[in-house]
């Protein structure tokens, strides 16, 4: 069998002259076309993420500007709440003193828990709340009496030594600290055995002098020898929690990990900088208490424990009355009732106010120190916030 094939011609289009020929890929022509086009792509891609993000950026600043000018706006009203604050508590605690049938300051209480009818009756005028709306804003109060410490001013040689000891502190420490806190506190510049003066502290860096005065702040401790590099003194065990100051050693909070004594109780949980000198038994302690002479820990708990519940009114149940009533409680013998007397009271005289006020998501936080001398009287001895 023959077989024919037969090929159809096909009738192509003349190539131009110059159209160079390249098999099987783009001529130099077409590539750089392309190329220009892909830097142009990028170029474009380049300028949308740059003005992109100057928008973003703008957006952002201009928030924050919104945001600052708007918490300047608030910042004067927020000052006006955290001061009706501070009112609010001079009210309370003026009106816990009208009640006759509780002569005396406990931690059940409307000014400590911060709930409850004030006075006598159930009048509703005189029902704590917390938080307080008013304005455009509201807040929140605490009351913490300060006689539930002793004041570090006016604590001696021997009521220093035993609180260190009770927190724990080594006794090759003690007269090193004791007298460095009292050093801080006289008006001399007499060094004291291990004590500390000014002429100690101008060589340390940052340089700073003693103080010779009262301390305002109980904080100024972290500056005394042998408190400043050993924290925990002051802090107690939650002193990790806390960064060091700008005039406290940072050798002991960088670099490998110091095993560091385990105190249950700082220098800040016993005493205030600030108070009429005798302690609350209705509101101290049970580390505070066994810094008076002759009560241990055995005698200190059953003190505290013996003053929870309700009062009755016949005394034998509930806070004490006076502090003649710790007889009632069978671990307290009449030399130990005897010695509580000139280091005890069942009032308190002096109390810390926090408020914390809030405009929207803009809060602060404001601190007053008040005396309270009687129920017409309850002086605003500082104020400031946080």
């Amino acid at each position: 069998m023959k077989l024919s094939l037969h090929a159809s011609r096909l009738s192509l289009a003349p190539i131009p002259k110059g159209t160079p020929k390249v098999a099987g890929r783009l001529s130099p022509v077409t590539r750089h076309s392309s190329l220009q086009t892909g830097i142009a792509l990028i170029i474009v891609m380049i300028s949308i993420t740059v003005l992109s993000i100057l928008a973003a950026g703008f957006a952002y600043s201009m928030r924050v500007e919104t945001k600052l000018a708007r918490n300047a706006n608030n910042e004067a009203e927020l000052e006006w709440i955290g001061r009706s604050g501070v009112e609010y508590a001079r009210w309370v605690l003026a009106m816990s003193l009208l009640d006759p049938t509780k002569p005396y300051d406990s931690l059940d209480q409307p000014w400590a828990t911060g709930s409850g009818p004030l006075g006598p009756t159930n009048n509703p005028a005189a029902e704590v709340h917390n938080p307080i709306h008013l304005g455009n804003g509201s807040f929140t109060w605490k009351i913490t009496d300060l006689e539930r410490k002793f004041n570090i001013n006016t604590a001696n040689e021997v009521l220093l030594q035993q609180a260190l000891i009770l927190m724990g502190v080594d006794a090759g420490e003690l007269t090193q600290i004791v007298n460095s806190i009292l050093d801080w506190i006289d008006p001399d510049d007499n060094t004291r055995v291990q004590g500390a003066e000014s002429d100690f502290y101008q060589n340390l860096d940052p340089p700073y002098v003693a103080k010779n005065g009262p301390i305002d702040d109980l904080s100024e401790l972290l500056l005394v020898k042998g408190i400043r590099d050993n924290p925990e003194v002051y802090w107690g065990s939650s002193w990790t929690n806390h960064q060091p100051g700008a005039f406290q050693s940072r050798q002991n909070y960088h670099g490998p990990a110091i095993e560091r004594p385990a105190f249950t109780s700082g220098l800040v949980d016993l005493f205030a900088p600030l108070s009429k000198g005798k302690i609350n038994i209705n509101t101290a302690s049970a580390d505070v208490l066994q810094l008076i002479p002759g009560v241990d820990s055995r005698v200190a708990e059953a003190i505290v424990g013996a003053r929870a519940g309700e009062d009755d009114g016949t005394g034998l149940t509930g806070p004490y009355r006076s502090v003649d009533q710790v007889r009632r409680v069978p671990e307290v013998s009449p030399m130990i009732a005897g010695q509580l007397q000139p280091f005890c009271d069942v009032r308190s005289y002096t109390f810390q106010v926090e408020i914390d006020a809030q405009i929207g998501d803009y809060k602060r936080q404001f601190v007053a120190i008040l005396g309270r001398n009687n129920s017409k009287d309850v002086q605003v001895l500082s104020f400031y916030w946080e």
